[in-house]
């Protein structure tokens, strides 16, 4: 008896959905975004991407049905259906995670800090640290700051230098 009771048509027609239903996924998940995505977060990130998971279906069921259908083996197509799902899921992960990270040309360094503008998010006391946020590179980053007179919540300021790698000197913006 043949696995799954069926004919050989049968079952390369079985291969042949699951293949299908790879592909659908990949266009549901070009349309629907990071949907797919979020549904595999907690179970391997970017391994399980939509991408990653409609590749390893399409080349399964795609290989699969090929298989099956110069072999007649059941157990061939689902070995070669695996592998080529493995490869092509893997791949697939692999290049979202890969695009998906920034370079790390973005990575904000101290001495970039120096005449950047900002805000005070907690006042400044003339003889003490306060909070300011400053934004470098895309990224929205929080110091502790020092000035020469007392600066209230809000108030804009320029970097003037960098203290520590988590303290700087500003002054009110004009």
């Amino acid at each position: 008896m043949h696995i799954l009771g069926a004919s050989k048509g049968g079952r390369v027609l079985a291969f042949m959905i699951i293949g299908g239903v790879g592909i659908v996924l990949l266009l549901v998940s070009l349309v629907a975004g990071e949907f797919f995505d979020g549904i595999f977060e907690g179970i391997g990130g970017d391994l399980f991407s939509g991408a990653a998971v409609s590749g390893f279906l399409a080349a399964f069921g795609f290989v699969g049905a090929l298989t099956m259908n110069s072999t007649d083996s059941s157990g061939l197509a689902i070995a070669a259906g695996l592998g080529a799902g493995v490869l092509v899921g893997g791949l697939a992960g692999w290049g979202t995670s890969y695009l998906s990270k920034g370079g790390d040309e973005a990575t904000v360094r101290s001495s970039a800090l120096v005449g950047q503008s900002g805000s005070v998010i907690s006042a400044v006391p003339a003889d003490g640290f306060g909070q300011v946020s400053v934004v470098v590179a895309g990224h929205i980053t929080t110091l502790n700051a020092r000035a020469t007179e007392p600066l209230t919540a809000g108030t804009p300021v320029t970097v003037t230098a960098v203290l520590s790698p988590t303290s700087v000197q500003v002054e009110r913006r004009s």
